[in-house]
């Protein structure tokens, strides 16, 4: 390897890596973020959650690398053209493409090696997230009580404490309401202080209640007519109670299948299943619709203009296409009241069968379509900061941003059209490709030409060569028209 090749790649590598992680910690805060709600007040532990952030850092990968291959670029390519490096380079004999080279050569395993894991790592990740967070959304509150408020993170329970002591944690005024007796019976209790704390495993609760009374209403099938209230008096009352939901369990991330937790091979299979499931349902539900219901050989419709329905399909649309205009609104009013009255065939399996179809494929050409992005971006990236010849986090950052986020919203765009069956799965997911390629193409031969592309006093200095021709102009045509040209006063009349 060249001295300059070594120079090149330890130049991009430094603002690759730094890159990479602060996209990916940006994305994880706004992930963070999202589900915060979820995971307040919860008492979760710190290796919980590292677990979810870990998992959300794998899925969010793919989306990173791409703009992180863009600002690694730009600003390395910016880096070398302010330092006079490119010039250097250039006056050497070398080309703006041979330059580009050795990162062409890295961006291009960078890709691949996406590639997998898109294909392996992501698929593990997502099952693994999706199962942390349903664990967590089933997981309950902690109990902090409030003062003068009700705590009701309990099933049947409500609690209210007056005032607690920050520092010891006694409970003064307790106030609880249970509702939890299968029979319908409920309990009232009132003390005047006391302590109520979950158990070390946090499956029950302990409660400790110093000078107080409790009520039980014992309520029968009848006891709106006849119903008992019993009053207890203590000095001391302890309580252990099953409570549910406190505990961090684990679900089993079987559970958890879906198109993006299965990798392309698994993704290919579905696919296949799921085509021949959607055009079996289809058959099943709409043929004999057609065939038995909607076109039967029917008296009603059987003239010598109206031709017999149980010729071939292909057949038949050709002959009703060639009646008169009103003998085809007589054939397809009858169609269309009958097939409105039509309720026994089943729509929603096959809807079920597209949709996970469109799904499918989505996520199959998502991963296809991952390391061309990135190999894209790169061929954007790499020009542009070889034509701004700025380095740093400035203007190459504000325009790398612009392109990502053409890319992202035409992506999404296309992804969703793409998941509802409006655009073709292929078109959905690569349209933000094919519009991309051209303006790296373009950008790279800008570059390679020396182009003046984001020089401001070159666009200036056309602005002027322009702004002169038109006054040039105008002043001959004022010669012309017998009006003195602009600038001049005229003559006056006496």
């Amino acid at each position: 390897m060249k001295t300059v090749h070594k120079l090149i790649l330890k130049s991009y590598a430094g603002p690759m890596v730094l890159t990479f992680f602060i996209v990916l910690f940006v994305f994880i805060m706004q992930f963070m973020w999202r589900y915060i709600d979820e995971l307040v007040g919860k008492g979760l532990g710190m290796d919980v959650i590292l677990e979810l952030m870990m998992y959300a850092a794998v899925t969010l990968i793919p989306m990173v690398l791409p703009l992180a291959t863009l600002f690694a670029a730009v600003m390395t390519m910016g880096n070398m053209g302010e330092n006079y490096e490119l010039l250097a380079l250039k006056s050497a004999g070398i080309s703006l493409p041979k330059i580009m080279r050795p990162l062409i050569i890295l961006v291009l395993f960078v890709a691949v090696g996406s590639f997998f894991v898109a294909n392996n790592l992501v698929p593990i990740a997502t099952k693994k997230i999706s199962a942390l967070l349903y664990d967590i959304r089933q997981q309950k509150q902690s109990i902090e009580f409030k003062d003068g408020l009700f705590f009701n993170g309990m099933d049947d329970i409500s609690i209210r404490v007056d005032r607690q002591d920050p520092k010891t944690k006694l409970l003064n005024g307790v106030l609880i309401y249970d509702t939890s007796d299968p029979n319908g019976n409920m309990t009232t209790t009132l003390a005047d202080s006391g302590y109520i704390s979950l158990s070390d495993d946090k499956k029950y609760l302990l409660v400790t209640l110093y000078s107080g009374e409790r009520y039980e209403q014992a309520r029968g099938y009848k006891w709106f007519d006849n119903s008992e209230l019993r009053q207890n008096i203590f000095d001391v009352y302890n309580m252990v109670m099953k409570v549910p939901g406190f505990d961090f369990e684990r679900t089993d991330q079987s559970m958890f299948n879906g198109s993006q937790t299965k990798n392309v091979r698994e993704l290919q299979a579905g696919i296949d299943s799921l085509e021949k499931i959607s055009s079996e349902s289809a058959s099943a539900s709409y043929e004999p619709l057609l065939n038995t219901f909607i076109f039967p050989f029917d008296k009603s419709l059987a003239s010598d203009s109206i031709p017999h329905v149980d010729m071939p399909r292909a057949e038949l649309a050709e002959k009703i296409e060639n009646l008169p205009v009103r003998s085809k609104v007589s054939i397809y009013d009858v169609a269309l009241n009958k097939a409105r009255s039509y309720y026994s065939f089943d729509e929603a399996t096959s809807k079920e069968a597209l949709n996970q179809l469109y799904r499918y494929k989505v996520e199959w050409h998502k991963k296809m379509s991952l390391p061309v992005s990135i190999m894209i971006f790169f061929l954007i990236g790499a020009p542009l900061g070889a034509i701004i010849r700025k380095g740093g986090l400035g203007m190459p950052v504000v325009v790398s941003v612009g392109f990502f986020v053409i890319y992202y919203i035409i992506t999404i765009t296309g992804e969703k059209m793409a998941r509802e069956g409006s655009w073709d799965s292929f078109l959905g997911m690569w349209i933000a490709t094919f519009i991309l390629l051209p303006i790296s193409v373009y950008l790279t031969y800008k570059a390679t030409n020396d182009s003046n592309l984001f020089n401001a006093e070159w666009y200036l200095a056309r602005y002027k060569k322009i702004s002169a021709f038109f006054r040039s102009l105008f002043r001959r045509n004022a010669l012309r028209g017998g009006l003195p040209p602009a600038g001049t006063a005229g003559s006056e009349t006496r």
